[in-house]
């Protein structure tokens, strides 16, 4: 299993609960918000975490997350010959950074009308790229950095700019220069590697298995295209400011499907 699961409750969720896990199941992992959970099921069984249907692999084998605003009790069920049982699972909250931004001018706020619909199709296509649910498990791998470089952005953080509340922050910030090279934390197959995405510019999502997928973006350059299958610590592009970005960083994001997840809580300390 990997390293994570091992130190990640001791490490980094301070409060984060141990469910027992109901008969026929084992896990491992970080009941609180952001985190990932990984487990093992007897045959037969059927599981809904909410109103998402959890796959369960051909080995017994599950995973499955929780949302940046997860409530602090999401029901489980567990099926098994005919009959449900429901369960509650105890999800640990946390206290994410706010900032308040006052004066900025409208146009730095809300994008263009003339790029709407560009928006749209483009949020559309991420959107199905992060549905797909493959028998990989390369998600179990020992995760490492994709990029070196200090954090200047952390999973959960927010901005209200001019008295409005904007999306919070998703994912993991990693400060670089300009060309620094990206490479793959965990194998798994590029499923998305776009040089143009107007909000994140030079953007690549890789599909690691079961639901798990990673997105790497404002990317000045990608080295890996739709369809290549990586292997863990290969380079798949470089650092870049490109789409809406202040600076060269690599904005780094992990979902399991569509829920947010935090990178993060993956990793060991940065060398």
């Amino acid at each position: 299993m990997i390293r994570w699961l091992a130190v990640c409750l001791f490490l980094f969720t301070g409060g984060a609960y141990a469910n027992e896990p109901p008969p026929g199941l084992t896990w491992q992992g970080d009941f609180s918000q952001g985190g990932l959970v990984i487990g093992s099921a007897e045959p037969g069984l059927l599981i809904r975490l909410g109103e998402r249907v959890v796959p369960v692999a051909g080995d017994g084998r599950f995973v499955f997350g929780f949302g940046r605003d997860e409530p602090a009790s999401v029901p489980l069920m567990v099926t098994r010959g005919g009959k449900t049982e429901q369960h509650a699972l105890r999800v640990a909250t946390r206290t994410y950074d706010i900032q308040r931004i006052d004066g900025l001018p409208p146009a730095q706020v809300t994008p263009p009308p003339a790029v709407l619909e560009r928006i749209r199709r483009e949020n559309a296509r991420i959107a199905e790229v992060r549905q797909r649910n493959t028998p990989r498990q390369d998600f179990l791998q020992d995760w490492i950095w994709p990029a070196k470089g200090p954090v200047s952005g952390v999973y959960g953080s927010q901005r209200i700019l001019n008295g409005e509340p904007r999306t919070p922050h998703f994912g993991l910030d990693i400060a670089a220069p300009t060309g620094s090279p990206v490479v793959a934390p965990a194998s798994g197959e590029v499923v998305l590697a776009e040089k143009d995405i107007y909000f994140t510019g030079g953007t690549i999502i890789i599909d690691h298995g079961m639901g798990i997928n990673s997105a790497y973006s404002h990317l000045q350059s990608l080295t890996v295209k739709t369809g290549q299958h990586v292997k863990q610590g290969q380079q798949i592009g470089t650092v870049g400011a490109t789409g809406r970005t202040t600076g060269p960083h690599l904005d780094w994001r992990l979902n399991w499907f569509d829920v947010r997840l935090d990178p993060q809580r993956l990793l060991p300390p940065q060398p």
